[in-house]
């Protein structure tokens, strides 16, 4: 699906895009060129010299919010990952036309930009958040996936194949708990956790991406991919880290206390993935489960068969809170192998913002 394509990425600087735009210009896939846009100035100067000797990168200064720049960027190109978004809670709850502006209007430019330009597949990555959301973020980001599902069913004549994929934390990624815990470490305490019976879904950005760009094959056309994903409890996350880091500093892990600090407001104890009702329509395959869409394509028939489909019936929802928890020893060798207690603490705040 990528060999020989031309492929757009929106938020091209961000944890997500610039993992995309890293693994889409490997040489293995083939792609004939991988556009990249973003309204971060000074980011995407950087992402430009980074992969300044690649003749198949091209990035580019833009908006969702900017339908034309978006048609015109769109001229030819086969294949749209969506990645731009806001997606910090706290500042889309201050903020919430802005996230609606962004998060939702944003995702429609990119339907509208995509059926006029013929665009082959439309790939949006979504959030863990969108499940029974309890805030303005998480909202935003289901009707992301809404807008979506709906412009695949709504098409009267071939047009492109809208998907989106669902996926929770990636740890190490901007604004992730694991870099704010490393320079708590690195000033010798106190770490600060929320609730210690907290527990969430977890995943390397690598391996987050590449099963994004897996979807575009398996992509039918409005389906959410939620793709499968260990769970961790944060308390442990905290005392591996202490265990791993506290001596490379010059501490003792018995030093460095552990705070509880409190829930944030709409943070909840467990991340959902997949909720209740979505079982009903819900497929299992072996690195995703795929929501199929509660309303049918109106004007074309569309089979939803895939390979290797392990379960057509998803009897519970998939939840952190219900999923087997990874040992102290996996979750330290999950970090190792992923170099994810080597973060870059270049400026990095070591407190979290609390409102109220």
């Amino acid at each position: 699906m990528i060999a020989g394509k031309r492929i757009l990425v929106t938020g091209a600087c961000g944890t997500v895009g610039s993992e995309l735009v890293r693994q889409l210009l490997r040489d293995e896939l083939q792609a004939a060129e991988v556009i990249g846009i973003d309204n971060n100035e000074s980011e995407l100067f950087f992402l430009e010299q980074r992969f300044i000797s690649n003749p198949k990168a091209r990035f580019f200064l833009g908006d969702v919010r900017d339908r034309d720049k978006l048609r015109r960027k769109m001229q030819g190109v086969d294949i749209v990952f969506h990645a731009a978004a806001f997606k910090h809670v706290i500042l889309c709850e201050r903020s919430p036309y802005e996230a609606v502006q962004t998060n939702i209007l944003g995702v429609q430019n990119i339907i509208e930009a995509a059926c006029e330009c013929e665009v082959e597949k439309v790939i949006f990555t979504s959030s863990d958040k969108a499940v029974n959301p309890t805030s303005v973020m998480g909202t935003s980001k289901l009707m992301g996936e809404r807008l979506m599902t709906a412009a695949n069913s709504n098409q009267t004549k071939g047009g492109p194949i809208f998907a989106s994929t669902r996926f929770g934390n990636v740890l190490g990624s901007r604004g992730s708990v694991i870099p704010i815990f490393h320079e708590q470490i690195r000033k010798g305490g106190p770490v600060t956790l929320t609730h210690p019976d907290m527990t969430r879904f977890i995943m390397s950005i690598e391996e987050a991406v590449r099963l994004v760009i897996d979807s575009v094959a398996l992509a039918k056309g409005g389906e959410v991919f939620i793709t499968k994903m260990p769970v961790i409890r944060i308390k442990d996350l905290a005392e591996v880290m202490i265990e791993e880091l506290s001596p490379k500093y010059g501490h003792r892990p018995e030093e460095i206390d552990i705070v509880t600090i409190g829930t944030k407001p709409g943070e909840k104890m467990y991340e959902e993935l997949m909720s209740l009702e979505e079982t009903r329509r819900s497929l299992e395959l072996p690195q995703y489960f795929v929501v199929l869409p509660a309303f049918r394509c109106i004007y074309r028939n569309i089979t939803y068969d895939y390979p290797e489909l392990l379960d057509e019936k998803i009897k519970k929802p998939y939840i952190s809170a219900s999923e087997p928890i990874l040992s102290k020893e996996e979750l330290r060798n999950f970090l190792v192998q992923n170099r994810l207690l080597e973060a870059n603490l270049s400026n990095h705040p070591d407190q979290r913002y609390w409102p109220g």
